[in-house]
């Protein structure tokens, strides 16, 4: 199921939530295979009720990707846009996709695999866009705090030459 809020900046999908998973590495599909491969323990995920409960509100913006729980849309993890270093479809199942997103407190970064019988390419592709975006929009922000700050200084600048020249002129006057 795909949500498209009136604002185009979001969207969201149902997806199941196959979990989160601590990495070494921030990037490479090795690292998604690893993290798929280390949630496949049979007490995890093999009965039904686990099926239920692992479906998720995953709900992407420009600013970032909140999982929510289905039902509750309880936060379970929000990941700025700025965080994530990789996101793709696993090789061996097209039907699984994740993302990795450095932890914003800690030295340490996430792997967060989810399953999707028709939306998995659509996305990674989505992910992947946003955060090129958010990227561009980051460095037009930045490329604008620098002129900003630049006219303040030279603001302050002219302030101080113009405080010099009224007392030149008040000595002047004397």
């Amino acid at each position: 199921m795909t949500d498209v809020s009136d604002d185009d900046n979001e969207i969201s999908f149902h997806v199941k939530f196959l979990g989160r998973v601590e990495v070494v590495q921030p990037t490479g599909l090795q690292i998604l295979t690893e993290a798929a491969q280390s949630l496949k323990t049979p007490d995890k995920y093999s009965s039904e009720k686990a099926a239920k409960n692992s479906r998720v509100h995953l709900f992407l913006t420009l600013s970032g990707i909140d999982i929510l729980e289905n039902k509750t849309k309880f936060l379970l993890y929000s990941c700025p846009l700025s965080t994530i270093s990789f996101c793709a479809v696993l090789p061996s199942s097209t039907k699984v996709f994740g993302f990795v997103a450095r932890h914003p407190a800690a030295d340490m970064h996430h792997c967060y695999l989810f399953q999707s019988s028709k939306f998995s390419h659509v996305l990674v592709s989505v992910i992947g866009d946003a955060f090129r975006v958010s990227r561009q929009e980051e460095t037009v922000r930045g490329g604008r705090d620098l002129i900003v700050e630049a006219l303040r200084h030279k603001n302050k600048m002219l302030q101080k030459e113009n405080e010099e020249l009224k007392r030149k002129l008040k000595r002047q006057d004397k």
